[in-house]
């Protein structure tokens, strides 16, 4: 027996290391392929004004975003993702060991290949360099460290881990304001876990409390400068738009299922809602009805922290528009009791959990895959030399023709004499919108360093209206550079002209893929600013 245990064990570590090194790897050729998304390229810009905080997210995202271009040299869609990346593989660990320690090694074998096959998982948190990738990395390491402190199997006796996992998520806030609800969700568990609320008289819990203030000081320095514009920012989030229609909360429960992957979405959603189905049971038997589980608190804690997040942005869906990747952290944790349910499964039909782990990998695999070769090659546009079967999708009705090849643009700039000589003799950029300002930014590395703004009519200017003033651009000249479905806007044109001496343009910048044209690039010399542009943010 001692044999066999030894030879699952072995079989277990080299399944980890098969998911860990293998989804680094799948998720490394994504990185490396895939064009710089709007997002990304902003907080490319992140890191060229290093702060405190930022207007719409705090300061750890362009820590990592940073990370690659400042190890190796260069500004790629790779190098700004290898934060990214190495984050989401910290991140699969953490969660390996939390279910590890929460239940067993089979469980977290089977929480890691989940974790590793989601597709929003993986790209959201592992490729893309998003605040989303190091607030998972310190969310996960928060876990485990809770698991650590709360769920030992003595009586429960603060310690020192609740000092480290005040400043764990003090990180979390500094890397995403999601943060403050896994704050409140540990709070929340303490407070509904009488073994635990011991917690509010132990000096480590005030001292942990002393130590998340500091940790998330950045943040509330940079906005004790700036009015508090980014609470502000943030809060407006949740004020509703229109009236309240249950419809979008179902569609946006099924969005999250579709970017979960159905096989993977609907499981985590059964398992999210078995609170409250076991409280409708209790309310409709009109007596309290008891579950045995050994795993009480340790669900009890993991559904503190993930519920707040699902149920919260799910049902704000409501009224207003919700990303599917904001509830994301609480499915994560869900993922967790989701491998333990596995283990279950396994145990009556072995063959078919591996049918529909390995099923799901594969086709997962297989879909993005797919998507990555019409994103960077077209081989569903129409026309395109890579199309297959001659292709079915025209450019002017794919919205992924917007997203920019950095190094094609680059390669432009570098080749034309008349831009080359323009940037030299120009003192700032400024594009109309805030998100196009990034991968313009990245293009120009390392042809020239000049500063890059932004002047938006519709006063959206976002963490441009901070990293500069008006006032210090005017009398100089600039570069107006902006896309093909912003060139024709005649206010815009209307409203530069009024500020500038003269506007030219001077090049035409052809973008294509598949050897058609997607996108065009128009440069325009804008001389001397003769008066302020007034710039704002959008709240």
């Amino acid at each position: 027996m001692q044999i066999s245990q030894k030879c699952l064990t072995r079989k277990a570590h080299q399944s980890v290391l098969f998911l860990l090194v293998g989804g680094l790897l799948f998720r490394a050729i994504i990185a490396f392929w895939l064009y710089p998304t709007f997002d990304e390229a902003y907080y490319y810009i992140y890191s060229l004004h290093l702060d405190w905080s930022y207007f719409d997210h705090p300061a750890i995202v362009a820590l990592t975003t940073g990370f690659g271009t400042w190890l190796t040299g260069e500004v790629s869609q790779f190098t700004i993702r290898l934060g990214a990346i190495l984050c989401y593989t910290g991140s699969l660990i953490f969660l390996y060991l939390t279910s590890q320690r929460i239940f067993s090694v089979k469980a977290a074998v089977f929480t890691l290949a989940i974790a590793t096959i989601s597709p929003i998982f993986q790209v959201g948190f592992g490729v893309l360099s998003l605040p989303d990738s190091p607030l998972i990395l310190f969310w996960s390491a928060s876990l485990y460290c809770a698991v650590a402190e709360f769920l030992r199997r003595s009586l429960y006796v603060p310690s020192y881990r609740l000092a480290i996992l005040g400043i764990l998520v003090g990180l979390a806030c500094n890397s995403k304001y999601h943060g403050f609800i896994l704050g409140l969700g540990l709070v929340g568990f303490c407070a509904t876990s009488p073994p635990h609320r011991v917690v509010v008289r132990s000096p480590w819990a005030w001292f942990s409390l002393g130590l998340f203030i500091i940790t998330i000081s950045p943040i509330v320095f940079w906005n004790m400068q700036h009015n508090w514009v980014s609470f502000s920012f943030q809060s407006a989030r949740a004020v509703p738009q229109s009236g309240y229609n249950l419809l979008n909360v179902l569609l946006v429960a099924l969005a999250q299922v579709a970017y979960l992957f159905p096989t993977i979405g609907f499981p985590l959603w059964h398992i999210s809602l078995q609170p409250i189905i076991r409280k409708i049971q209790q309310i409709l038997a009109q007596k309290s009805l008891t579950y045995q589980d050994d795993f009480y608190p340790a669900k009890l804690l993991i559904f503190w922290l993930s519920l707040p997040l699902i149920l919260g942005f799910t049902l704000i869906g409501g009224y207003r528009q919700i990303l599917p990747a904001w509830a994301m952290p609480g499915f994560w944790g869900i993922t967790l009791l989701l491998g333990q349910q596995v283990v279950i499964w396994d145990q009556k039909s072995s063959r078919w959990v591996r049918r529909w782990l390995l099923g799901s990998g594969m086709i997962i695999a297989s879909i993005m895959l797919i998507l990555l070769l019409q994103l960077t090659i077209g081989i569903f546009q129409k026309p395109s030399q890579y199309a297959l079967l001659g292709g079915f999708l025209p450019v002017k009705y794919d919205p992924s023709t917007e997203l920019i090849d950095v190094q094609q643009l680059r390669d432009k700039f570098r080749e034309s004499t008349i831009l080359k000589n323009a940037l030299q003799n120009s003192s700032f950029i400024f594009t109309n919108r805030y998100y196009v300002a990034g991968p313009i930014a990245m293009a120009l590395q390392p042809l020239a360093e000049i500063p890059i703004t932004c002047f938006d009519i519709g006063n959206d200017n976002r963490g441009f209206a901070f990293w500069s003033t008006a006032e210090q651009w005017v009398g100089k000249d600039a570069l107006y550079i902006t896309t093909a479905p912003f060139n024709l806007r005649q206010d815009l044109m209307a409203s530069y002209r009024h500020h500038f001496r003269s506007l030219e343009e001077i090049e035409q910048i052809v973008l294509r893929r598949g050897g058609e044209v997607v996108n065009v690039v128009y440069v325009y010399q804008a001389k001397t600013l003769l008066k302020p542009y007034h710039r704002s943010y959008g709240i």
